[in-house]
């Protein structure tokens, strides 16, 4: 069996190597095909593996690539792609366009990550801009959203072009035969939204590659209607972290409410099953891993702050893409989409 080999910026996030090394062998263990090279400063990362000897996987999965600098949280961009050439954010993409490596997954500074993946990869042929989009939870199933940050000024022709890879997505690794895409907006109606949504959504009519369904307003974004939601990124990003906190709120509420007194406690236990379906259900680290597709090169990138668990759950995201070659699927399917449309790059 082929090994899946991922690169992990292990100096990355808010916990760097005390959340990607212990992470990282967690998936060695589980998945037996996977090798993993932790880029970062060898003698941290060897210090944090020996410091996790219960967790058993064969020597042959593991590597590291040592790197001499760390890109910073609230580091600019611009100075992590000029000044951190040797960093291991830029060092484990590197090893992607290299081909040492089928992804790579990162809990960095996401502004820095997108600008090295973006200069070091290059987009796909046909796609002027990447986009960030990730799995989100609905009422009966999960739906891939789209752009969830990459760009804030985003044109309809780049809004149709991640229209087109998020169908894409959902398509191969979800395995859903004509995903539904809608876009979204202030109401349902043809009359609602700004000039470029409306643009967009002319243009989204006449794929008829894609599945369009029409408008999606907020209070609708987790019934289960869509299979892929389109947005920009400025609008996808403040709708995913506001998400985010009503999911974490819940979850606060349930706790609080259980543990008020003893007859709350007695209760808690008795639907106890229930309530951990339910966080489960809602527990955004679930859904840790957000792809930069459109990119040539597998790029994920998980939250800064996420657990083990999390951190976990974007890797197995990464070995998703990769073994159901998602590059290359994206890659011709845009080929000839874009070839049997009207309009042109942006």
């Amino acid at each position: 069996m082929n090994r899946v080999r991922i690169a992990i910026d292990a100096m990355g996030g808010d916990h760097g190597p005390s959340v990607t090394v212990p992470a990282s062998l967690q998936a060695l263990q589980i998945h037996k095909n996977l090798h993993l090279t932790l880029v970062g400063d060898q003698a941290i990362l060897q210090q944090e593996i020996d410091k996790h000897k219960n967790l058993e996987y064969e020597c042959s999965q593991l590597s590291i690539q040592h790197a001499t600098q760390r890109v910073e949280m609230d580091e600019a961009p611009t100075q992590a792609l000029r000044y951190k050439k040797d960093s291991s954010m830029r060092v484990a993409i590197n090893l992607v366009k290299e081909g040492k490596a089928q992804a790579c997954v990162s809990a960095g500074n996401t502004g820095a990550l997108m600008a090295i993946a973006h200069f070091v990869l290059k987009t796909i042929e046909g796609v002027d801009r990447p986009a960030i989009v990730s799995s989100l939870p609905s009422y009966t199933k999960d739906m891939r959203m789209l752009d969830l940050g990459a760009n804030v000024d985003s044109s309809a022709t780049n809004l149709v072009q991640f229209a087109i890879m998020g169908s894409i997505l959902a398509s191969v690794i979800d395995e859903i035969p004509q995903p539904k895409v809608y876009l979204l907006n202030i109401g349902e109606e043809v009359i609602k939204g700004n000039k470029q949504v409306k643009e967009t959504a002319q243009l989204l009519a006449e794929t008829q590659a894609i599945n369009y369904q029409g408008f999606l307003e907020g209070d609708a974004l987790f019934k289960g209607k869509a299979d892929v939601i389109v947005c920009d990124g400025f609008v996808g990003n403040v709708a995913l972290k506001t998400s985010e906190g009503a999911a974490l709120f819940i979850m606060h509420l349930i706790k609080e409410g259980f543990q008020r007194n003893l007859l709350t406690r007695l209760a808690g236990l008795i639907v106890l099953p229930i309530l951990k379906s339910v966080i489960k259900r809602v527990d955004p680290s679930r859904y840790n891993g957000a792809t930069f597709v459109g990119l040539k090169g597998i790029v994920v990138k998980s939250h800064g702050h996420a657990s083990i668990k999390g951190f976990v759950h974007a890797i197995e995201e990464a070995i998703l893409q990769a073994e159901k070659n998602i590059l290359h699927r994206i890659s011709s399917e845009i080929e000839k989409l874009l070839k049997s449309t009207s309009f042109g790059t942006a």
